[in-house]
């Protein structure tokens, strides 16, 4: 395979799965600030919503403050936000369309259609509830896309690259939702397990779709530190960090073994993968949890950039 035909098979699905992580965080967003005034909450589930989508320097050099206008508008909608979903779709779209023949027919239609689509959106004329809807059907686009990958898709190396690109990106928005909870949004004065830091642990988990996997696994109520371990360690979760790097490692050992050859990337992921299942909650947690995640971003987007110089540039 050329290396800029994987390079455009990873973006497409890196840029599909991070505008649906995107979309779960708006959501959530959304979800957060209707709670009544009883709960106390602090105001700043705007603000998580920007630090979580990595884009704060941009946002912060057009805006003044966030509020749900500011941050629906730049994270959803905005040109000037390499990130923004309207983006994240068009980037896909043209990384697919350059690849076409490398795609089936299924994967290429539930991207194109959203492409067309995505232009009858009117972002100025939305009101919460249209903007509600706008935002499952960004994930909805995500889940054909996918679906239609593992349904269609021969297992080579097309398939391969477009795995990692999904795996890659999804380890990284679990870590930085995860962190943004533990570290930003929950306020100083707040009681850690009390009415408000229940209510966002649930609906964190209710927009990573791992609210119902919580109670299979834990069958008891919300807390910190099990939510963690879930999104963490478990590799039973499709959203851990542990089962993307299982995800990582699998494939670029099928690359490997394909191509004849071992390299840096897949010694960078099984370290990662490694390190993640030699760790116990207990000595995340008494290191110190945003430490721990921020280590691991770092590692991420190592990782990110060692695939690219060894498969991906020409």
């Amino acid at each position: 395979m050329l290396s800029r035909t994987a390079d455009h098979l990873f973006w497409t699905a890196r840029y599909l799965e991070r505008a649906d992580f995107l979309a779960r965080i708006l959501d959530a967003t959304t979800r957060l600030t209707a709670l009544p005034a009883s709960y106390g909450r602090p105001g700043n589930e705007w603000e998580s919503a920007v630090a979580s989508s990595g884009c704060a320097a941009g946002f912060y050099a057009l805006y003044d403050g966030a509020n749900e206008y500011t941050v629906r508008d730049f994270l959803a909608f905005s040109p000037t936000n390499p990130s923004s979903i309207r983006n994240c779709l068009s980037v896909a779209r043209n990384n697919a369309r350059a690849v076409r023949t490398a795609l089936t027919i299924e994967m290429w239609e539930a991207i194109n259609d959203a492409w067309l689509e995505l232009r009858r959106f009117d972002a100025k004329a939305m009101d919460r509830e249209e903007f509600a809807r706008f935002l499952e059907w960004v994930k909805a686009v995500s889940l054909a896309f996918e679906g239609s990958s593992h349904r269609t898709m021969l297992r080579n190396d097309a398939y391969w690259f477009t795995r990692l690109g999904t795996a890659i990106e999804r380890a990284d928005n679990t870590a930085r939702i995860l962190d943004v909870k533990y570290h930003v949004l929950l306020p100083a004065t707040e009681q850690v397990g009390g009415s408000l830091d229940y209510f966002q642990w649930t609906t964190i988990l209710r927009e990573v779709s791992a609210l119902t996997a919580y109670h299979w696994v834990y069958r008891e109520s919300v807390k910190p530190w099990l939510v963690a371990d879930l999104l963490i360690l478990n590799r039973q979760m499709p959203r851990s960090l542990t089962s993307c790097y299982e995800t990582l490692v699998r494939h670029l050992d099928l690359i490997a073994e394909a191509y004849g050859m071992r390299g840096a990337s897949q010694r960078v992921a099984s370290t990662t993968l490694a390190r993640l299942t030699g760790t116990r909650m207990e000595d995340v947690f008494q290191s110190g949890l945003h430490e721990f995640i921020s280590g691991f971003i770092a590692d991420n987007n190592r990782l990110g950039v060692t695939i690219a110089e060894q498969y991906l540039m020409p």
